[in-house]
C-alpha cells in the first residue's frame, strides 16, 4: 500500500483514510494544517491512487494493513485516525479489530447497514456506466458531488480512467456489504462519528447505530452538508478535529446523536 509521511515524526500520528474512487490527495487541507505539530501518514488504498496495482481491496485486509503500520511506527505515540466514507468504514474496523491500540478516532460518513438490493445490481450498473468514466464532463459533475475543487479535478479524472471495472465493482461491493462489527462496543478509543445534514437517510441510521454501539461514542449531524465535509469545509472540519482533540468539544451548530 503506497503511503506519504508527513510533518513532525517526534508528534503524535495521525492516519488519515481516504474514500473510494479518490485517493490520499483528498486530505491536502487537513495535512497542510496538522502536519507542524503532527506526524501524518496517508495511505492509498489497495486499487486507488498510487497503490492501484495492489492486491485487490477488501475493508478487513486494509484494516489489518494499516493496524501493523500503526504498530511499527506509531509505538510510544497517542494514535489518531481519520476516515471518510469507504476510509470511515476501515476506521470502525480498526477500533473492532484492537480495541486498544487507537486512541482517538474520527469516522465521518461510515455506512454501516448492508444494501444487498442494491448491490445485487452493481456489476450491471458498473458495466453500463463505466464508459462515461472517461468522458469529462461527467467526471466533473462527479467531482462536484464530491465537493472536489478544481485543483483536485485532474487527478480525480486521471485515476477514474485508470480504474478497472472489476476494482470499482469490488470496491462498492465492499462499501454495501459493510455492517458494524462484532467487536466494536469493545472500541476503548474516543470515537466521534460525523454526518451530512443532507446525506441519505441510510448515512444518519448508521451514525445512529454508531452511537448506539459503543458508549465511548459522540455523534454529529453536520449543518447544510453532504457527503464530504473535509472536501466542501476544510477549515471547518480542522477546527472540529482539534477543539474535539483538545476538550472534547463539538460545533455548536451540530446537532448531537443520541
Amino acid at each position: 500500500m503506497h503511503q506519504q509521511q508527513y510533518g513532525n515524526l517526534d508528534g503524535p500520528l495521525m492516519l488519515f483514510i481516504h474514500g473510494g474512487g479518490v485517493s490520499g490527495w483528498m486530505w491536502d487541507e487537513q495535512i497542510r494544517h496538522f502536519s507542524p505539530h503532527y506526524h501524518c501518514v496517508v495511505p492509498d488504498l489497495p486499487e486507488h491512487g498510487q497503490s492501484l496495482g495492489d492486491a485487490p481491496f477488501s475493508i478487513r485486509a486494509s484494516a489489518e494493513y494499516l493496524l501493523q503500520r500503526i504498530e511499527a511506527i506509531g509505538a510510544g505515540k497517542t494514535v489518531i485516525i481519520i476516515g471518510f466514507s469507504l476510509g470511515a468504514q476501515i476506521a470502525v474496523q480498526m477500533v473492532s479489530m484492537r480495541p486498544d491500540l487507537i486512541d482517538y478516532a474520527i469516522i465521518n460518513s461510515a455506512l454501516v447497514i448492508p444494501m444487498p438490493s442494491m448491490k445485487r445490481w452493481i456489476p450491471l450498473s458498473v458495466r453500463l456506466t463505466f464508459p462515461l468514466i472517461r468522458n469529462r464532463s461527467f467526471s466533473k459533475l462527479q467531482a462536484k458531488q464530491l465537493y472536489l475543487s478544481s485543483n483536485h479535478l485532474n487527478n480525480y479524472y486521471e485515476e477514474s480512467c485508470r480504474m478497472k471495472p472489476d476494482s470499482l465493482v469490488r470496491i462498492l461491493e465492499e462499501n454495501m456489504s459493510f455492517e458494524l462489527p462484532a467487536g466494536f462496543h469493545k472500541a476503548q478509543s474516543k470515537l466521534l462519528v460525523t454526518v451530512g445534514e443532507k446525506e441519505k437517510s441510510v448515512m444518519q441510521k448508521s451514525v445512529a447505530l454508531l452511537v448506539r454501539g459503543n458508549t465511548g461514542c459522540i455523534g454529529v449531524v453536520i449543518p447544510d452538508i453532504g457527503h464530504g465535509v473535509s472536501l466542501a469545509k476544510p477549515a471547518y472540519f480542522n477546527q472540529m478535529i482539534e477543539r474535539w482533540l483538545d476538550n472534547g468539544q463539538v460545533p455548536h451548530d451540530s446537532q448531537l446523536i443520541t
